[in-house]
């Protein structure tokens, strides 16, 4: 059974509409496995392609000759080596509706009895590889090509981690695999780029292809490789035992041999007993997408057993017995229409993309951050330029670089700020980060907001119109005038009655009992926020040590560096006068319940009896119950009150993990490692005597 995709009627509604979508999709074909960059990005051609087949099998008789679904790469892409064992493409499904109908033509195929074991893995989206090892030593690289022939890029031995030039043992066998870029590795690589003149990838998988294909660089690429399967059959491996392993076998005998595969990770090959195990693994991946250093853009799912694979055969472009399943765009291509430029609490100038509209993951994005100056020339941006856009979970959207092979000439170059666009100053370019030379004082009003709100002095009622009417009048300059302000003062504002004046003195001189960590994060230290604020409040316990402390010393802190411990140490030289109006109004500057952290040589400390003591608590998803109310802020307060380390991320070293509604990809690692999870009713029942009355 074909499954039929929803086509859209109003381009496909006749064979002239049908002949345009196939003349668009070779086209977008010969630039995406041409250049590496095509205008249309995945889900586009996806959604293309899925009309074109639509209308293939309502037509048959009008398929065109040239219709990119009858070949590997859309046949675009060839070369001088022969594969042994075509290169096959995977197909789609979209819902699972898509993939019950699939598995049900499968089943079919089988005679009508059902698949005796499923697997499913990450469809990773990279550069499909062959990897030829002869005697255990790695001879020859040839990429997919149109399936039958594929070019050879043996040049980048050496460059692709999890392919090593030697096996474990000296096993002849071709192992087939993805080969992509993590995080950092595409960081690195648009460094290397750019410090030899050239302009950055728009995308990673841009970014692997350009590279595989690359030949007399003067600088190297690193690249990951994973392995998804291998030639078994006696007649190309020295192995004869390969040909009769589960494909979950194979993975594990394949990284037994020192070759990189998913195993060991969270969204590794899987087995499941039926469909219902498969869809629920498709989930899991999917919450897992987010968190992982490198891009996914589907499952694969395929039957597990070489003899059910053998039975179903394959089609002249895809198996018979494995598809895959795509989820919701991360990344999609759209057009760069202009860039702002903002001015921040502490006067850092950034820019900020303004796009065509696009969905990405069902949200539409309009806007996008462009980092700072400097990044934009790395991208060789350019108004009009097509771009690629990425979004994974609930990150802030980023552009990723332009398609400079699709310029036009009628793109603009993007205009770079004289002066601060709030105040008029000069700026501060001796950084990557522009910043106005009168720093905070332009970004005033900002500032003062960012240290009253509620998780930092937490000041209710102050909001930004009287913040404004304050500064405009020269009654505060920084957040610290606020304490000594008197209620004559505060009367002689515009619209400011009796009852606001007095509850405003009462929330401002609420806020001098701030623990240190808020009172610190009001500052706006560059470099610090709510969690890194309660580290350090925690570290040192008091603003005295804080302050006194140099960057060896603020190194010691979870999560600063070699690089961001001399920027608080500059950032609190230049907020000395304010932490000195602080202590003259008496504000707290300790952190209540402080115990001093054990020296580097120093035994362990004895049993405090806190019920979190030394444990590390991820808290995720929304707060119910007792904890409702609480901010995250609160929420890692409440953690350091009873001796425990609020962290970010989960891993082995993690003790409990809070989760409320939505915690997503957390509670699913979590569960994985078998980590302790509370919903937030049992970890207020835990900690009751550490509840604060109110949140």
């Amino acid at each position: 059974m074909t499954t039929i995709p929803t086509a859209p009627a109003d381009l496909l509604a006749d064979e002239a509409g049908y002949l345009e979508a196939v003349a668009r999709a070779r086209q977008a074909a010969d630039a995406y496995y041409g250049s590496g960059e095509s205008g249309m990005d995945d889900d586009t051609y996806d959604r293309l392609l899925r009309g074109i087949t639509a209308f293939e099998v309502e037509h048959p008789d009008l398929v065109a000759a040239d219709s990119p679904t009858r070949e590997v790469a859309a046949g675009v892409t060839t070369g001088d080596v022969e594969h042994a064992v075509r290169m096959l493409s995977l197909g789609n499904v979209f819902s699972e509706e898509d993939l019950r109908d699939w598995a049900a033509g499968l089943e079919r195929r089988l005679g009508g009895r059902a698949v005796a074991a499923w697997v499913v893995e990450p469809k990773l989206d990279g550069v499909a590889l062959a990897a030829r090892y002869q005697d255990g030593k790695l001879v020859q690289l040839v990429t997919r090509g149109d399936g039958s022939t594929g070019e050879d890029v043996s040049h980048v031995i050496g460059d692709l981690a999890g392919l090593p030039s030697e096996l474990t043992e000296p096993v002849t066998v071709e192992v087939r695999g993805e080969v992509l870029m993590t995080e950092e590795q595409f960081a690195a690589a648009n460094e290397a780029r750019a410090a030899h003149g050239g302009a950055v990838f728009a995308n990673r998988r841009n970014a692997s292809s350009g590279s595989l294909r690359a030949k007399d660089r003067a600088y190297r690429v690193a690249q990951t490789f994973f392995a998804y399967d291998a030639l078994t059959d006696p007649a190309h491996t020295s192995d004869p035992g390969l040909a009769e392993l589960p494909h979950t076998e194979l993975i594990a005998r394949l990284g037994a041999l020192g070759l990189g595969t998913t195993l060991g990770t969270p969204v590794g090959t899987h087995p499941c007993a039926d469909l219902d195990a498969v869809l629920a693994r498709i989930e899991a991946i999917g919450v897992q997408r987010p968190d992982l250093p490198y891009e996914l853009d589907g499952a694969v799912i395929k039957a597990d057993l070489p003899a059910d694979r053998a039975e179903a055969g394959t089609g002249s472009r895809t198996p018979h017995w494995a598809t895959a399943y795509k989820y919701p765009a991360a990344q999609k291509i759209t057009t760069l229409l202009a860039v702002e430029w903002s001015v921040g609490r502490t006067g850092v100038i950034a820019p900020r993309a303004v796009l065509e509209p696009v969905e990405v993951g069902g949200t539409t994005i309009t806007y996008a951050t462009l980092h700072n100056p400097a990044d934009i020339r790395r991208r060789d941006l350019m108004i009009g330029d097509q771009v690629t856009v990425y979004r994974a979970g609930e990150v802030i959207p980023r552009v990723e670089g332009a398609m400079t092979t699709l310029r036009t000439g009628a793109e603009q170059a993007i205009e770079f700020p004289e002066a601060c666009p709030r105040c008029g100053a000069a700026i501060d370019r001796s950084q990557e980060r522009w910043r106005c030379e009168r720093g905070r004082d332009c970004g005033r009003v900002e500032a003062i907001r960012y240290a009253v709100a509620r998780d930092c002095l937490d000041v209710d009622g102050l909001g930004e119109k009287i913040v404004v009417q304050l500064v405009e009048r020269g009654m505060i300059e920084d957040f610290a005038d606020l304490f000594p302000l008197t209620r004559e003062q505060l009367l002689s504002l515009d619209r400011m009655g009796e009852t606001s004046a007095d509850n405003l003195l009462g929330a401002i001189a609420k806020a001098k009992g701030q623990p240190l960590n808020r009172v610190f994060c009001a500052l706006g230290v560059l470099g610090t926020g709510r969690s890194m604020s309660l580290r350090i409040a925690g570290y040192f316990g008091s603003m005295d040590s804080i302050v006194a402390a140099d960057a060896v010393a603020l190194e010691k802190v979870d999560g600063i560096g070699g690089e961001k411990a001399p920027v608080i140490v500059a950032e609190l030289a230049e907020l000395a006068p304010v932490i000195a109006k602080l202590k003259a109004a008496g504000v707290n500057l300790d952190q209540p319940g402080w115990v001093p952290p054990p020296a580097d040589d120093a035994e362990p400390e004895p049993d405090s009896g806190l019920p979190l003591q030394g444990m590390s608590v991820v808290v995720t998803g929304g707060m119910s119950g007792p904890l409702a109310d609480y901010s995250r802020t609160q929420m890692n307060e409440l953690v350091a009150r009873a001796g425990g380390k609020a962290t970010s991320s989960v891993s082995k070293k993690t003790g409990i993990v809070v989760a409320g509604e939505k915690a997503g990809s957390k509670l699913e690692k979590a569960r994985e490692l078998g980590i302790e999870v509370l919903t937030p009713e049992e970890f207020a029942e835990r900690l009751a005597e550490f509840l604060t009355e109110e949140a």
